[in-house]
């Protein structure tokens, strides 16, 4: 069980400096870009594991409905200010 754990934390820890040389170089709306498209990915997967009764009656969608309505609000909140 450790050794799994201590993998994903090598694994992420590498993905982050490769992620931090490779997009240092990249203008900021690649950044921007596959920033949101990251944080789509975890809200889905927040949503799908996190909200199990979310998922169990909207099983197909609920992600994708979490993230819609996670982007409504960032969009409100770009429009309110």
């Amino acid at each position: 069980m450790f050794g799994v754990w201590a993998g994903i934390a090598i694994a992420s820890a590498v993905a982050a400096l490769l992620g931090f040389t490779v997009f240092r170089a990249f203008p900021p709306g690649v950044v921007a870009g596959t920033t949101a498209t990251a944080a789509g990915a975890i809200l889905a997967m927040l949503a799908d594991t996190m909200i199990p009764e979310a998922f169990e009656n909207a099983h197909d969608v609920a992600g994708l409905v979490t993230v819609f309505g996670f982007l409504g609000a960032f969009v409100l909140t770009k429009l309110g200010g």
